[in-house]
């Protein structure tokens, strides 16, 4: 055979954007112009430089080209090993077609066990012959191929959190088989640390909606009573276990991790990645993120543990048009739950391809079983992550979803019907318990914000686009709400601001109609257009709060991150007072109580770990601090047990703040974007308060209304309905069919003394529980055999029971009109003053019951005697 010349002498222009004349198989002629702008100021600035440069270019503006040609001029200008990152399987093999069908560009898509990668493509990557495109989890692991990358391009940076942070997340799911056994182990363990409900909720099942939204954090100087025994547990079960690798990048480091615990799942994560620590990523000459949106407040450092990333502008002037046209629907605006299903089957026959996104297994096979599969072909994400062609090609066809809000696009004619089933606002249980508990919810504006576009936008990829987005579930309209909407681009508050005007008070057959006319895209829609171009004019785009703040914290944030996970304490300490310096905001206040916390756990580890004088009092002056930073956080209380000696328990605001949690709860399940659901359970309860035979029920639907855990069962010598927060109960005994002049029987009396017994028996509640019994009836004296019971319970007259039932019903409507999304610690501070005025707050209802115990209450025989007596 012949000799092969040697020559890897390549043509390689000043920048990348020229590149592209010099690749004869491109199908394009040119770059676009801000792509171009944006490739040369890559070059000809310093940027070239930088270890780290973040570009931002929003949906649909060609971030592939960018990417890529940076890619290629790189590898030929310094002979570099170049490596593109992309979140999933399909994305890499959509980057690589289009690489080949539409630039005319070489690169090697690497998927899968490594061991698999044909000879020729390890040499290629290793000699820097072509630039290689994989996955997130092909980098992020504890024995990656690619150990040696000169530079990183991470593609769709926004969505990173989880893929990066999976290589330091020790994940034990509750649901996952494989993970039973630990699972189950952990919970044992926890148990001790734990109350009953809690541990209740991590290791049982209910159907109560605060216990399925429930997330916990167990405190660090806890964690670090019993980390040796986690050690041990996690030890002898992981062996053999997927999740064995991120434990091995742990197992050394847990005075820099925390510990959560939730109805799902158990988590050990670091608050911030510690990807300083993984040399193939660290050690690259130079990091490139490209994202939608870069924000403004540090949140993509957060994201990759990155500090000082230099930020290319998006070029003058490219902000102010939108990427194609989204006509919003918004069903449940106007239809009951019950007409959904009916609507959708008739969208998706105009539509014939649809596209689904839900956020979890449960959710997809729900509306699977929902689709005719007789008339329309049903794809999942795994079906079509090679190619959408089998979806594409069909003519009627459902992709249906779950959890993947980014990653597969179906831009032109492959989709124009998006349905968006629900919608998770956090992604793990530390985003859940940083919004839900700590009242954290402004340092995730700008990232939830982005993940609202990318799913919003996964059929609009360019300016011709055009497609429906069919809304339902809970969170996403959270999300788009009047109060949150002035933070997205003018050319999306315009088309939400119409969506929505469209849906109110509109039949399912109007949303089909207006559906049809859309699809049609002719003059009638384009009246409709011209309305949302009107609306584009009037909106103006506003900055999120304390941006500024957080910006100047991120990198004293990494800085800490780097030092406790290195068991620093004293520098961790450091990093922290800078944190707490930079956070002055009034908006930061749940973030502030935060780093009081982190700053009080990096002195507590000094203290029992190096035992250093004075630290053990600065951690506790700290944890003091953390908790009066706000009053609207009940997690925080937990900290009293590690706070001075002299500082007491503030049980009467942990009761309360629990309580205006789980009313949280109760508010997003019925919606936050319009009434109905609220009126409809508020009805519920007031006929049923009027009414014998639905009394009982109306009974517990308001306990959760005003913010119990409550529970009904038929079963023999069972009460009538229970609500419980926290260590206190109360438990019903309802007599609402007595007459007015009738007695109180010995076999009634006995029945509600005894309930207490039962719900000590029955139920998982503490030792240190109060139980309350409580008889609500309209009866006003008792027979002599009640007498001896009468001190053992308390008594409600059913109709003063009813009205102040009614005036909570009130104070909770007046609350509702207020709430947006939970983790508002000004709604929280707000809504106690509103608790406690209306006397409905645990504590006002505790001291309500227990001034009538029955024995004052009701005539009787003994009562006579006494008064005849004195």
């Amino acid at each position: 055979m012949a000799f092969r010349k040697i020559n890897r002498q390549q043509s390689v222009p000043d920048s990348p954007e020229k590149l592209i004349f010099e690749l004869p198989r491109r199908n394009i002629e040119s770059a676009l112009w801000h792509q171009g702008e944006i490739m040369h100021a890559y070059a000809q600035t310093t940027a070239l430089d930088k270890p780290d440069v973040a570009i931002q270019l929003p949906t649909g503006s060609g971030k592939t080209l960018v990417g890529l040609m940076i890619a290629e001029w790189r590898r030929r200008k310094f002979n570099e090993r170049i490596l593109y990152l992309c979140p999933t399987k399909q994305l890499v093999h959509q980057v690589v077609e289009q690489a080949k069908d539409q630039y005319g560009l070489n690169v090697n898509g690497y998927t899968g066990n490594w061991r698999n990668y044909k000879p020729i493509q390890k040499t290629q990557y290793e000699n820097a012959e072509r630039v290689a495109v994989t996955t997130y989890s092909s980098l992020f692991n504890t024995s990656p191929y690619f150990r040696n990358p000169q530079t990183i391009i991470i593609d769709d940076a926004h969505v990173a959190e989880n893929y990066i942070a999976s290589l330091w997340s020790l994940h034990i799911e509750k649901d996952n088989p494989d993970h039973s056994s630990l699972h189950t182990a952990l919970c044992n363990l926890l148990k001790s640390y734990l109350n009953t409900l809690d541990y209740k909720r991590l290791s049982g099942v209910s159907d109560n909606i605060v216990d399925a939204t429930w997330v916990d954090k167990v405190p660090t100087p806890t964690f670090f009573e019993f980390r040796n025994e986690f050690i041990n547990v996690v030890d002898t079960h992981v062996n053999g276990l997927s999740i064995q690798h991120e434990w091995s990048m742990l197992k050394t480091s847990l005075q820099g991790c925390h510990l959560y615990v939730s109805s799902k799942d158990i988590l050990l994560r670091p608050i911030i990645p510690p990807t300083w620590s993984h040399k193939p990523f660290a050690n690259a000459k130079q990091r490139i993120f490209m994202s939608a949106t870069l924000g403004a407040g540090g949140d993509l450092e957060r994201l990759t543990g990155r500090k000082n990333i230099h930020r290319l502008p998006v070029p003058e002037g490219y902000n102010e048009q939108g990427i194609g046209r989204r006509f919003f629907i918004f069903p449940t605006l106007s239809l009951d739950d019950s007409d959904i299903p009916s609507l959708r089957k008739d969208m998706m026959e105009k539509a014939g391809r649809s596209v689904f996104l839900v956020p979890s297994d449960r959710k997809r096979e729900e509306v699977v079983q929902n689709i005719d599969h007789n008339e329309f072909k049903v794809f999942d994400a795994n079906q079509i992550e090679h190619s959408k062609m089998p979806f594409v090609d069909s003519e009627k066809a459902a992709a249906v979803m779950a959890n993947r809000y980014d990653g597969i696009d179906f831009p032109g004619d492959d989709c124009r019907v998006l349905f968006i089933d629900e919608f998770p606002r956090a992604t793990n249980s530390q985003e859940n318990f940083l919004m839900a508990k700590m009242g954290a919810n402004v340092m995730f504006n700008e990232r939830l914000q982005t993940r609202v576009l990318q799913a919003i936008g996964r059929c609009t990829r360019s300016l011709k686009d055009y497609s429906a987005v069919i809304i339902s579930g809970m969170h996403l309209p959270e999300l788009l709400h009047l109060d949150k909407r002035c933070y997205f681009h003018p050319e999306l508050q315009a088309e939400l601001d119409f969506g929505i005007e469209q849906s109110k008070q509109s039949t399912a057959i109007e949303m089909l109609e207006n559906l049809e006319i859309f699809l049609e895209n002719g003059e009638k829609w384009e009246e409709a257009n011209e309305e949302i171009l009107r609306l584009r004019k009037q909106a103006t785009t506003t900055c999120f709060p304390a941006l500024d703040d957080l910006f100047s914290s991120v990198n004293k944030e990494i800085e800490y991150q780097k030092a406790i996970f290195e068991g620093d304490f004293v520098n961790a300490h450091a990093a922290a007072e800078s944190v707490l310096g930079n956070l002055n905001a009034p908006e930061l206040k749940g973030y502030r109580a935060l780093w009081y916390y982190l700053a009080g756990s990096a002195c507590w580890l000094s203290y029992k770990e190096n035992n250093v004088v004075g630290k053990e009092n600065q951690a506790r002056n700290y944890f003091e601090k953390a908790k009066e930073a706000t009053s609207g956080v009940a997690w925080l209380s937990k900290l009293s047990a590690f706070t001075l000696e002299s500082q007491e328990i503030d049980t009467k605001n942990l009761k309360i703040n629990k309580q205006i949690e789980h009313i949280e709860s109760m508010l997003i399940d019925l919606g936050t974007v319009h009434m109905r659901k609220f009126e409809t359970r508020e009805r519920e309860i007031l006929d049923g308060l009027s009414d014998v035979k639905k009394f009982e029920r109306a009974q517990k639907l308001l306990g959760d209304m005003i913010g119990f855990k409550t529970g009904k069962e038929e079963s023999e010598g069972a009460p009538d309905p229970w609500w419980i927060i926290d260590d206190l109960c109360f438990v019903f005994e309802d007599h609402a069919g007595a007459e007015t002049n009738s007695e109180l029987s010995t076999k009634k009396a006995r029945q509600v003394s005894s309930h207490p017994n039962w719900i000590r028996h029955n139920l998982s509640v503490t030792e240190e529980t109060e139980v309350i019994p409580v008889l609500i009836s309209p009866v006003s004296k008792a027979s002599k055999g009640a007498v001896p019971h009468l001190n053992d319970f308390y008594y409600w007259e059913l109709n003063n029971f009813i009205n102040w039932a009614k005036d909570a019903l009130a104070a909770i409507r007046k609350l509702r009109k207020t709430f947006s999304e939970s983790g508002n610690l000004v709604w929280r501070m707000e809504a106690q003053s509103i608790l406690i005025e209306a006397g409905i707050d645990i504590v006002s209802i505790k001291k309500l019951v227990k001034e009538n115990i029955a024995s004052k209450c009701l005539n009787h025989e003994s009562q006579k005697n006494k008064n005849v007596a004195d």
